[in-house]
């Protein structure tokens, strides 16, 4: 047995050998097969890698289809602050996850989306998964900013298309520029698509993919950071060394050197070779190779999308080339740049096979596979995490203020807007939406100008207004614009400022009932009239109100009996006061005549009261009133029995009217307020009509110191009353504080559109202090001619303010003019408002008493119905 063990034991060492020798032949074998059949290998590998591709394409796709869209709305006050924006990147950056568990990483991401098509500055939209919406909805903005639920866009496919895809270059480990919120850092972006023009198809859409850091990935990449960078080190103490050596060398081999040996006192061989010690390498600190890499938190991948397009050639390459130039903002020592390769004149990037396909894909799904090098915190991204904020300067597109066209009876002119590609559009507002409107500045400034661009325009289209111009040089401005044979039916001139044997006046009475009024209106707003031109309320002035009111009553009642007879000739005019007044005979004949109209305490008052009241009582009264009849062309206009002039008419007919008072006396004063008192009597009157069929109509006041001088009250009453029965003021005035404080309040508090020109500081000052000092005082105070700055109200929201040229007449409607049928439209205006010699209407006032008396003897009842009134009065 002992003999046998040595034998096998060698057999058992063959025998291994001669496996590991097969195992080594064979692995040696399959290695020559392998090279001799790479093809083989390679297909496999290509197999897998495209069945795992495909596998994850489709776990993405499905994962995409269950993304949502919120639209991010900033207000015209979003003011954020670091803070605030940081934390909303963070909520961004933990939505990225909310994914299902198979979801592949490329469809965990979340995207920003920054889009510009025309209908908007810069739309603000975020993308991501379904379950991050919960996350997503809650901004920590707070009320500046709202958040809702987007639908998807469908785009309209462009001629012209240009793609890019940005990444970090330079040194990749250090941020990014840290740009200021002030001004806002979306400026560049908004400056860059301030010139895209819808109607040629322009298209400009950013979009940023934001995914968490993968820690494996983060992992692997800190690892070839730090092997770069001591291979660097080392790199750089092998050149310091040898650097060392050769200097070394350099110097044992000078003629200074050699000769401080030959005169040394120390020989021996090679005792004059330098000992030169090489450099250590420096050791690598992981803070300073790692950069922004260094520490996990707040770490993102983030994916860069750009795409342009429209429908004329060149715009969408030009496009692509100003966004490009808009990141370099955020450019520091690292910086976005466009990936791909530049052959000369041609660059090949996304636009291009083979990276073509892959760019489409991840935009049409959203899909996040950012390149190695987009690594960023969230810090760096701060200026693109937010919508734009107030210290955004955003450019008036078409879709937030439209372009005026000529005859469209929707739209207001407004001015001239400069855009910032220099390009010059007419914008203007929606008529249905401009309610009430101011407009401020100095004398010349160009805000009457601005009223009558607006004002013919809107004739043009077919509405009707009241242009009411105590100065009347607005009248011979518009006659060249407005001498047009379809407007001359609808023009009415009521000029009170001209004297002369050839001067024509038209007519109105106050008093009178031949268009349907309500009796207790016209007295109403007579009486109300009186009051506000005289400053006449029930602690000053009771009585002579309570006189005025009586006297009134007694002769619209007189004029309501005419009418009905079919005798509206006969009827009373408010000249008539003073004798109904002072003469015993016509009193009693007039309370007579109207017994059965006057309701039981206006007859007791008659009866019981009036004989008691000394003559000094009435003086008050009648002073006004003869003041009127002293002038010549207000006792012609006033004295008529059958007035032409019917304001509530000409606002259902569209009738274009121009009142001139002629002046700011206090005679003048008067009639304005009985105009602008009959002017919302009649609006009010609206009552009686539906509102879907009540005609717009449209006043316009210049001069409303002058006006409100007159009749405060009623103004600001339209102010705030009028835009129910669809009247729409229309105010200018070159000082704001002059107005009276009701009327200054109500314009301010009601303005759909308000505007200033240039003007002293004070007195623009409450003008901007209303748009919270944007622009300044000195701005407004220190701008050009014809200038305004102007904020309006377009689709229920405030536009501006924004600075427009105002709009002159020769140059916006210079097609318009017709200087050579300017007569005919004032023969036309005249003769509209039934315009007659100032001499008949004069003979014609001073024979209406006569009419009335004769028209009273044949309708009083015998006895008389006031005989407690036929006392004569001490005037007579």
């Amino acid at each position: 047995m002992d003999s046998a063990a040595p034998y096998l034991t060698d057999r058992a060492h063959d025998a291994a050998a001669g496996q590991v020798l097969g195992l080594v032949t064979g692995m040696v074998d399959a290695a020559n097969w392998l090279y001799s059949h790479w093809y083989l290998l390679a297909l496999a590998i290509a197999v897998c890698w495209g069945v795992g591709e495909l596998v994850v394409r489709r776990l993405a796709a499905k994962a995409s289809a269950q993304r949502m869209a919120l639209a991010i709305v900033s207000n015209r006050h979003f003011d954020p602050s670091v803070e605030e924006i940081f934390r909303r990147g963070v909520q961004l950056a933990r939505a990225s996850t909310a994914m299902p568990w198979w979801a592949p990483r490329r469809a965990k991401a979340v995207q920003i989306r920054l889009r510009a098509d025309g209908s908007a500055p810069l739309r603000y939209r975020i993308e991501g998964p379904a379950g991050g919406e919960r996350l997503l909805s809650i901004a920590p903005f707070g009320p500046d900013v709202t958040v809702s639920r987007a639908r998807p866009i469908v785009d309209k496919p462009r001629t012209h298309t240009v793609r890019a895809e940005f990444i970090l270059r330079g040194k990749l480990t250090s941020p990014l520029r840290e740009v200021p919120l002030t001004p806002d850092p979306l400026q560049p972006l908004v400056d860059a698509v301030a010139d895209l023009r819808a109607e040629l198809g322009d298209l400009a859409e950013i979009r940023l993919d934001i995914q968490r850091a993968p820690k494996w990935a983060l992992r692997a990449r800190r690892l070839q950071l730090m092997s770069a960078a001591r291979r660097s080190e080392r790199r750089e103490a092998q050149r310091s060394a040898r650097w060392l050596r050769q200097d070394a060398s350099g110097i044992e081999d000078s003629l200074g050197w050699q000769m401080q040996q030959l005169l040394s006192d120390k020989p021996g061989s090679g005792s004059g070779r330098r000992l030169v010690m090489p450099p250590v390498p420096r050791r690598v600190e992981p803070a300073e190779a790692l950069g922004k890499l260094a520490e996990d938190d707040h770490l993102v991948r983030v994916q860069l999308l750009v795409m342009c397009a429209s429908n004329t050639e060149g715009r969408a390459q030009a496009r692509l080339a100003q966004l490009q130039a808009a990141f370099d903002v955020f450019g520091g020592r690292s910086r976005w740049a466009m990936r791909g390769w530049r052959l000369g004149p041609w660059r090949v990037g996304a636009d291009h096979w083979p990276t073509r396909r892959g760019f489409e894909r991840r935009w049409n799904r959203g899909h996040c596979q950012p390149p190695r090098a987009n690594w960023v915190r969230l810090e760096e991204l701060c200026g693109l995490l937010k919508p734009p904020t107030v210290h955004c300067r955003l450019p008036v597109l078409a879709g937030d203020l439209p372009t005026f066209e000529f005859g469209d009876p929707e739209l207001l002119l407004q001015g001239i807007y400069r855009g910032p590609d220099g390009r010059e559009r007419m914008v203007a507002t929606y008529a249905k939406e401009t309610l009430f409107e101011v407009a401020v500045g100095k004398a010349g400034g160009g805000k009457t100008e601005r009223a009558l661009a607006q004002a013919i325009g809107w004739a043009h289209a077919g509405g009707g207004l009241i242009f009411v111009d105590p100065h009347r040089d607005s009248w011979p401005r518009a006659t060249t614009f407005l001498a047009h044979e379809t407007l001359m039916p609808r023009i009415a001139l009521i000029d009170l400022g001209s004297l002369g044997p050839k001067a024509r006046v038209s007519s109105w009475n106050p008093l009178g009932m031949h268009h349907g009024q309500q009796a207790h209106e016209v007295v109403e707003a007579i009486a109300d009239a009186y009051a506000s031109a005289l400053a006449w309320d029930n602690a000053t002035a009771p009585r002579a109100l309570t006189i005025l009111t009586a006297a009134l009553t007694v002769l619209v009642a007189v004029n309501e009996t005419a009418c009905q007879a079919g005798r509206p000739e006969d009827q009373a005019t408010i000249f008539h006061v003073r004798a109904l007044l002072t003469d015993a005979t016509f009193r009693t004949a007039a309370l007579a005549a109207v017994a059965g109209r006057l309701d039981e305490e206006t007859r007791s008052w008659w009866q019981a009261v009036f004989p008691t009241l000394p003559p000094d009582a009435f003086a008050v009264v009648l002073n006004p009133i003869t003041r009127l009849a002293a002038n010549p062309v207000t006792r012609a206009f006033l004295g008529q029995p059958v007035g032409v002039y019917n304001i509530r008419a000409a606002m259902d007919s569209k009738m274009i009217v121009w009142v001139c008072p002629g002046g700011s006396g206090p005679t003048d004063r008067l009639l304005t307020a009985l105009l602008a008192r009959d002017l919302l009597r009649a609006a009010r009157s609206r009552r009686d009509t539906p509102e879907e069929k009540r005609v717009p109509f449209r006043p316009y006041f210049d001069e409303l110191i002058t006006l409100t001088g007159a009749a405060p009250e009623t103004i600001a009453s339209m102010f705030e009353d009028l835009r129910k029965y669809r009247c729409h003021i229309h105010g200018m005035t070159q000082l704001l504080a002059r107005l009276p404080s009701a009327v200054r309040l109500s314009l301010v508090q009601n303005a759909s559109t308000l505007a200033t020109t240039a003007g002293s500081k004070s007195a623009v000052a409450p003008i901007t202090a209303e748009w919270g000092d944007a622009p300044s005082p000195d701005r407004v105070a220190t701008m050009e001619r014809f200038e305004h700055f102007v904020s309006l109200s377009v689709h229920g929201r405030r536009v501006g303010p924004i600075q427009l040229r105002g709009p002159h007449l020769n140059d916006v409607f210079a097609a318009q003019a017709r200087p050579q049928d300017v007569p005919a439209l004032e023969r036309a205006a005249r003769a509209n408002a039934h315009a007659l010699p100032l001499d008949q209407l004069t003979q014609q006032a001073a024979e209406q008493l006569g009419r009335v008396t004769a028209f009273l003897a044949e309708h009083s009842p015998a006895g008389g119905a006031a005989a407690g009134v036929s006392k004569k009065n001490e005037f007579e």
